[in-house]
């Protein structure tokens, strides 16, 4: 099915729902042109200096945080819940020692706005330019969040994505 540039603001109860569903994929690329595509369960969209944002959090140890660096931009794709295998897959091997797309045979598709391909399984896409990074820090984060998700120390850090376009199968 075709893919149609919608407005953001139509997807958000889908985008949100799919988190909580784990059905959610980031895709980056590096400068070599590689894509990579990795499982992420936490993000939000907003209104940040106002722009529209989508928000994702990636931890430094990953992959996929210096392909993020490398293109300034990544695309969040909502897949279908048929294919919440392939983002369990994705969320549990790297892109460092596997070629994920081949290996669960994943298309990448040109964005409309970034360099960063999305995902022709999606049936959503979030195209992000990343106009700001922070990283998380202890010393200002609840207690109670720091020792449930950070007991290692590895703290994220967090991406602000200007939302340029959306598409959606349809």
């Amino acid at each position: 099915m075709a893919k149609k540039i919608v407005d953001y603001k139509e997807c958000l109860i889908e985008a949100m729902e799919a988190f909580e569903d784990d059905r959610v994929l980031l895709v980056s690329q590096g400068k070599a042109g590689i894509p990579n595509v990795m499982a992420i369960g936490w993000g939000t969209v907003g209104i940040v200096w106002t722009r529209p944002v989508f928000v994702v959090l990636v931890r430094p140890s990953r992959y996929t945080f210096g392909l993020l660096h490398e293109a300034g931009a990544f695309s969040v794709n909502i897949v279908p819940p048929n294919l919440k295998d392939v983002v369990t897959y994705c969320g549990t091997v790297s892109g460092r020692d596997h070629d994920k797309f081949k290996e669960k045979g994943l298309t990448a598709l040109q964005a409309q706005k970034i360099p960063v391909p999305i995902l022709k399984e999606g049936i959503l896409h979030y195209e992000c330019r990343i106009v700001q990074m922070t990283d998380v820090l202890p010393s200002t984060m609840d207690r109670t969040i720091v020792n449930k998700y950070y007991p290692k120390g590895d703290y994220h850090r967090v991406f602000f994505g200007e939302i340029l376009a959306c598409q959606k199968e349809g």
